[in-house]
């Protein structure tokens, strides 16, 4: 097992939760501390309040990964006679450092709206609000037909060549190279100063943006020429549409009552909030972990009988009214799913790569609401 630093394990949890899957405004990223120092155990949460920080202490853990940013507005000063100033100063004194992925892990495949959609037990899982589609690229390479196969290989294990259900995808077509070697050149083939032939392929694959440096460094790195010619073209074709919420279906209908006592068991939470008639039949479910008051329209685009959503203000319930779309509002806090969902996503991760690191589930309650029935 190896032993590893905050930096690597952040690299390894924005794989999977990418810096770019989050809104322009959200202050995602290290916000206390420095990742430059080796971790045996991080701390994963909801929210970080001061109780949160003296369960890290108690636990050993020198880094928090948090869902709500701990400094979510610009600071001017850092009195630590203040709540906020007080767990600053705390997490710096003993050496722990808090970093925050809020609408990042939103959107992320398998993370907060994936997790929410699953405790629902939805099916046919779709986005509801894409925010973020990445251009498709396509590599078009040249290389001696000798090692043609291999680097298509090296190509597929890079992640180029994958469509849809299928990998290691490519189009070949032959011709003639031709060149002649200068002075101080190292010729795979063919001698200096003479004019050499060589039957080559051009190997066309497509791939996404975001491995186009890792396919680049691969195919430079397994072909035999020196100098090796190659393309990318910027394609029409989008990647798969990420984005915030989920919509799916029950496996069966449920009246919206019966459904509100449904959400209210799958989230544990001691009530939730209802707008729309009680016998009204659901079976297409919009979902979107924290505050989704601006998403009622989105939630109706998509054909959703119901919008399981925090943070309902009067006036959009009002609205989602008016179009017949009905709402159960089990609170923002139902995004705790992620503290187990993140711990043990990352503790594969970690497992995979061989890392010496431990992902603790935060045991503190941070729900500031209490409900008097």
């Amino acid at each position: 097992m190896k032993k590893v630093n905050g930096h690597e394990i952040i690299a390894l949890f924005e794989q999977w939760s990418p810096k770019r899957f989050a809104e322009d405004w959200d202050p995602i990223g290290l916000h206390i501390g420095q990742l430059n120092r080796q971790v045996e155990k991080v701390l994963v949460t909801l929210d970080v309040n001061e109780a949160v920080v003296d369960e890290a202490i108690e636990t050993g853990s020198n880094l928090i990964i948090a869902h709500h940013p701990p400094i979510f507005s610009p600071m001017k000063t850092v009195w630590t006679d203040t709540p906020q100033g007080r767990l600053i100063e705390k997490c710096i004194k003993h050496d722990i450092s808090v970093y925050a992925a809020h609408t990042n892990l939103d959107v992320a495949p398998g993370g907060v709206n994936d997790l929410l959609a699953n405790q629902l037990g939805l099916q046919d899982v779709e986005v509801m609000s894409p925010t973020i589609s990445d251009p498709l690229y396509k590599l078009a390479v040249f290389c001696p037909v000798s090692h043609a196969e291999q680097l298509r290989s090296v190509l597929a294990q890079a992640g180029a060549g994958a469509i849809g259900d299928y990998i290691g995808c490519s189009f070949t077509s032959t011709g003639t190279g031709r060149f002649i070697p200068s002075t101080g050149a190292k010729p795979f083939i063919g001698e200096i100063g003479k004019v050499e032939e060589v039957e080559e392929e051009r190997i066309e694959v497509v791939l996404p943006g975001p491995i186009r440096g890792k396919v680049i460094k691969a195919m430079l790195a397994a072909h035999p020429y020196e100098e090796p010619a190659y393309d990318f073209f910027v394609l029409d074709q989008r990647t798969e549409e990420f984005g915030l919420g989920r919509v799916g279906n029950l496996p069966e209908k449920m009246e919206l009552e019966q459904f509100a006592f449904f959400v209210k068991e799958a989230f544990d939470v001691p009530a939730v909030r209802v707008v729309g008639n009680s016998q009204k039949q659901i079976r297409k479910v919009a979902v979107l972990g924290g505050s989704g008051s601006k998403y009622i329209k989105a939630a109706k685009r998509k054909g959703a009988d119901v919008f399981v959503t925090g943070d309902m203000d009067f006036h959009s319930a009002q609205d989602a009214e008016s179009i017949d779309l009905a709402i159960v509002d089990p609170g923002h806090h139902v995004e705790k799913v992620m503290i187990k969902g993140v711990a043990e996503y990352m503790r594969h991760l970690a497992h995979e790569k061989g890392y010496e690191v431990s992902f603790i589930q935060s045991e503190i309650d941070t729900e500031p609401f209490r409900f008097i029935f």
